[in-house]
């Protein structure tokens, strides 16, 4: 009995680092939006890479398969994990082509959606925790925008 517990919690703990080591790593931007804003990105525990710019983030919690559903426009059965940022990213920062994250307000959130080797941000300014439903985020005005990116 004790064995088949020590079990189950290591594979539990082996899942969790699993799914946080899939968001590491530098990806290469797919979608318009990404390769004209942000070009590719990096992610390590306390760093994401933008445009040769390094930013401190910190992980606040995984994101549940409903979550991601509404803030990526995915399939919650499709699999995958996503996490949200607390991360701070300034207005007058720009980036390629001089565009940037959230127009004239400071990038405070970051949402990550992980599936296979592709990989979705979400980011949103405002200080209050984005609330990742589809009706809230409908009438969000602290979405700025979602990238694609690839291995």
């Amino acid at each position: 009995m004790k064995q088949t517990m020590l079990w189950g919690v290591f594979v539990g703990v082996v899942l969790v680092a699993c799914a946080a080591a899939q968001e590491r790593g530098t990806w290469r931007a797919t979608g318009n939006s990404a390769r004209t804003i942000t070009g590719d990105v990096s992610l390590s525990d306390a760093k994401l890479v933008v445009d040769f710019s390094s930013y401190t983030i910190a992980k606040i919690r995984a994101l549940q398969p409903n979550e991601l559903s509404a803030a990526f426009d995915a399939d919650s059965n499709a699999g995958g994990s996503g996490n949200l940022y607390r991360l701070n990213i300034p207005a007058t920062k720009r980036l390629l082509h001089k565009n940037t994250l959230c127009g004239s307000d400071d990038t405070q959130w970051m949402a990550t959606y992980v599936v296979g080797r592709s990989l979705q941000l979400a980011f949103f300014s405002g200080q209050t925790v984005p609330v990742l439903k589809l009706e809230a985020l409908s009438n969000s005005t602290d979405l700025c925008g979602t990238f694609s990116y690839t291995r």
